[in-house]
């Protein structure tokens, strides 16, 4: 199975991306949406979470309320790492499952944090999808309705855009019109096309 990690800071139009890419016939597994499956009603984390945060943590009916659990790991880096201990094994256990049941001619992890985390081990290309900082912020501030300090904040936690980049094996520039930003990926989908083509180890 050829697997190809695709990331990107946050607002840079991964999602955008990653559909163009299942429309085309790639199967997408997104760990932002795995991420929120380990931690729904019922599961030993969210228990967890919420013995650790108290049961303010939880909306009403239950489930978490992931905006107030953002504000407050990103503002008290020893609980985001709590945090990620106890998640993140979870996830990947989860995202690999998901991976071995594509047919498809090949997949795509979708993840923010594939490049911080031992999720860049389980794929074999990995492509960044870019764009300057600054509308970064805008399209994340309009898209979640949040102060534009909070992006910067959210921005400020994850990888550097340079360390990023110099971790890509493919880019896409999500600087112009969603044209532009579509033509990028159907090029690299003939490329993954091709190299999922190919017999193991040629």
């Amino acid at each position: 199975m050829f697997i190809v990690g695709l990331t990107g800071g946050v607002g840079s139009g991964k999602s955008t991306a990653a559909r163009e890419m299942e429309r085309l016939g790639a199967y997408v597994i997104d760990a932002d949406q795995v991420a929120r499956d380990v931690v729904e009603p019922g599961t030993p984390a969210l228990a967890s979470v919420a013995e650790r945060f108290g049961p303010e943590i939880l909306d009403a009916d239950g489930a978490l309320n992931r905006r107030k659990l953002r504000e407050i790991v990103f503002a008290n880096p020893g609980e985001r790492e709590w945090l990620e201990q106890l998640l993140h094994p979870l996830i990947n256990r989860t995202l690999a499952q998901r991976i071995a049941a594509s047919t498809a001619p090949y997949a795509v992890l979708v993840s923010p944090l594939l490049l911080e985390t031992g999720q860049r081990d389980m794929v074999q290309r990995i492509l960044v999808v870019d764009c300057p900082e600054h509308i970064q912020v805008q399209r994340t501030s309009e898209r979640d309705g949040c102060a534009p300090e909070q992006v910067r904040g959210i921005m400020a936690a994850q990888m550097s855009r340079d360390a990023r980049l110099s971790g890509a094996d493919d880019v896409v520039r999500n600087d112009g019109d969603l044209d532009h930003l579509l033509q990028q990926v159907r090029a690299v989908h003939e490329t993954y096309l091709a190299e999922a083509g190919k017999p193991d180890g040629a």
